[in-house]
């Protein structure tokens, strides 16, 4: 979990995979969308297929779902990572963080120290920011910096990274994180998981299309 307000320092980081080198068209920096937003769902989803590669990868992507099952508001990572588990085939994407195998601090590096740079990964976390930010979904470049937010140091994960602002942040952070509204983390997860579902289902049927049409020459 990281605050929004202010984007933590880029530092480079060996556990991190570099960016895909065939996008589409540069993305742009990050993009801002407020769940009740009209077409949140497909802003989102736009905004993840922006920062997809062309062309078929060889291996699944990888979602990395930040967070706790035993904080309401570190719970949105967990939640969306259950939510994809149920609705995307393994040969589409491969989830890690579900709210029955929670990716958190205390296994984070366990749980990504095989990512190699061949795999395309996505982090998704929860994140404390300004009160007229609560309620909305970042999209962002470059890895994901867990912990952040509540002064920890954990490696960090992602190519690219989706955070969802579920309360207001620079004060008691921990105490913050247990009392936000179970409603609008739940809301926030739909919101984040439907997108990436929409976004990574239609990449892949693209890729297959393009699988086909080659061995057809």
């Amino acid at each position: 979990m990281w605050p929004s307000r202010v984007r933590p320092k880029e530092r480079s980081c060996a556990s991190s995979p570099p960016p895909p080198l065939d996008r589409p068209r540069p993305a742009p920096a990050g993009r801002r969308v407020h769940m009740d937003e009209p077409g949140a769902l497909h802003l989102l989803a736009d905004a993840i297929r922006e920062r997809l590669p062309v062309h078929p990868l060889p291996l699944p992507i990888v979602v990395v779902c930040v967070g706790s099952d035993r904080s309401t508001g570190d719970a949105l990572g967990p939640l969306v990572g259950t939510r994809l588990s149920r609705r995307l085939s393994p040969a589409v994407a491969e989830i890690r963080g579900t709210l029955d195998r929670p990716v958190h601090a205390a296994n984070l590096s366990e749980n990504i120290k095989d990512l190699t740079p061949d795999r395309l990964v996505i982090a998704v976390d929860a994140c404390l920011g300004s009160a007229e930010n609560v309620g909305t979904v970042c999209v962002k470049d470059g890895a994901l910096h867990p912990g952040t937010g509540v002064n920890k140091t954990l490696p960090c994960v992602g190519d690219f990274h989706i955070v969802g602002v579920v309360n207001v942040g620079g004060f008691m952070e921990y105490f913050v994180l247990q009392n936000t509204r179970l409603g609008l983390v739940v809301r926030l997860s739909e919101l984040v998981a439907d997108s990436l579902c929409l976004a990574l289902e239609e990449h892949a049927q693209c890729g297959a299309r393009q699988v086909a049409a080659s061995r057809e020459l």
